[in-house]
C-alpha cells in the first residue's frame, strides 16, 4: 500500500542518532517521504522548519510550575523541538498532508506527567499532540507503548480521560483504569512471545476502541544489549511496525505516528529505524 510518510527530524547531540539523517539515504529521495526538520547551525534552509510549542498548549498538558522548571533545563529547547515534532505530525496527519509519521526525538515522552518528569523525558509529545487534535475536532486516540519501562507520565495524564486508550507493555503487574491498561511482560522474553502478546492483547483492544489515530511510543531499549534488555532481537522492531501499521490500516485509515522514545545504541538505531520507516511508507514491503 502506498502511503505518504512524514519524517520529523530533530537534530541533537549524542550517540544514538549520529548516523542520521544520512542513514535514511534512499528513503528521503522516495516520493512517498516528506522530511520536516529543525533548524540548526550550518544546516541548509529547508522548506519546513519544526516549530517550538506555544506555552498555552504546554500548560494544557503539564502544570505551569513544571513547565517553568523544565524551562530551566539545558535540554529545554531539545524538549520543545522533540514534542513539537509529534504535535506537527498530528496536525499534518489531520489535514491529509501525510498518512503516517515517524518522529525523531531528543528527549523522551512517556515519563513526563502532569506535574513531574524524569528518565530523559521532559514533555509528553503524544499527550500534547492529542490535546492539539482535540482542539481541531478529533475525539478518540490510542497510544501503544512498547518501551519496556512503565509510562508513568502518560498513565498519569490520561488516568481519567476515556477518550484515550493507553496500552503499555511493561514490567508492571497488570492493572486497568478506565482505558489505561498495563500489559505485563516478563523480564526476559523472545521475539515470538512478544509478538504473540502484541497481537493477542493490543490488537483486539484497538479494534474495539476504534481510535482516529494510533501513537506508537517506540523504545528500542528492550533490545538485546541495551539498557532495558528484555531479550528482543533488533529485527523484532520491524515486526512490530508490520503489525501496528496493519492495525492502523484496519481501524483508522493507516494513521500511525511512531515516536522514538528509549534506546541508546547507535547500531540498533541505524539498523532498525530505516526499516521501520520503509515499512510505514510501504517501501520495499518484502523486507
Amino acid at each position: 500500500m502506498t502511503r505518504h510518510i512524514g519524517i520529523f527530524f530533530h537534530y541533537q547531540q549524542g550517540e544514538r542518532l549520529r548516523d542520521f539523517p544520512q542513514a535514511l539515504d534512499g528513503i528521503l529521495q522516495d516520493h512517498r517521504t516528506m522530511l520536516y526538520d529543525a533548524h540548526y547551525p550550518d544546516k541548509p534552509p529547508a522548506g519546513f522548519q519544526l516549530q517550538e510549542l506555544p506555552q498555552d498548549l504546554l500548560c494544557q498538558v503539564h502544570a505551569p510550575a513544571m513547565v517553568a522548571q523544565v524551562a530551566k533545563s539545558e535540554l529545554y529547547q531539545s524538549a520543545l523541538y522533540s514534542a513539537g515534532g509529534v504535535v506537527q505530525a498530528a496536525e499534518k496527519l489531520r489535514t491529509g498532508e501525510i498518512d503516517n509519521a515517524f518522529v525523531f526525538t531528543g528527549c523522551g515522552d512517556h515519563h513526563a506527567g502532569w506535574s513531574f518528569y524524569g528518565g530523559g523525558c521532559y514533555l509528553n509529545g503524544a499527550a500534547l499532540a492529542i490535546a492539539r487534535l482535540k482542539a481541531i475536532g478529533a475525539q478518540r486516540f490510542a497510544i501503544v507503548d512498547t518501551d519496556p519501562h512503565h509510562g508513568d507520565g502518560t498513565w498519569d495524564i490520561f488516568a481519567e480521560d476515556e477518550s484515550v486508550l493507553y496500552l503499555c507493555l511493561c514490567h508492571n503487574p497488570f492493572t486497568e483504569q478506565n482505558h489505561n491498561v498495563n500489559i505485563p511482560i516478563p523480564w526476559h522474553t523472545t521475539d515470538e512471545d512478544y509478538m504473540n502478546l502484541l497481537g493477542r492483547e493490543v490488537a483486539p483492544r484497538a479494534r474495539s476502541f476504534r481510535p482516529e489515530v494510533i501513537f506508537w511510543n517506540w523504545g528500542y531499549d528492550g533490545t538485546h544489549g541495551e539498557y532495558g534488555d528484555i531479550g528482543l532481537s533488533r529485527d523484532c522492531h520491524h515486526r512490530m511496525a508490520v503489525l501496528l501499521q496493519a492495525l492502523a490500516d484496519e481501524v483508522c485509515k493507516g494513521h500511525l505516528i511512531a515516536v522514538l522514545c528509549g534506546g541508546s545504541g547507535r547500531k540498533v538505531a541505524t539498523y532498525a529505524i530505516p526499516r521501520i520507516i520503509r515499512r510505514l511508507a510501504g517501501i520495499d514491503d518484502h523486507i
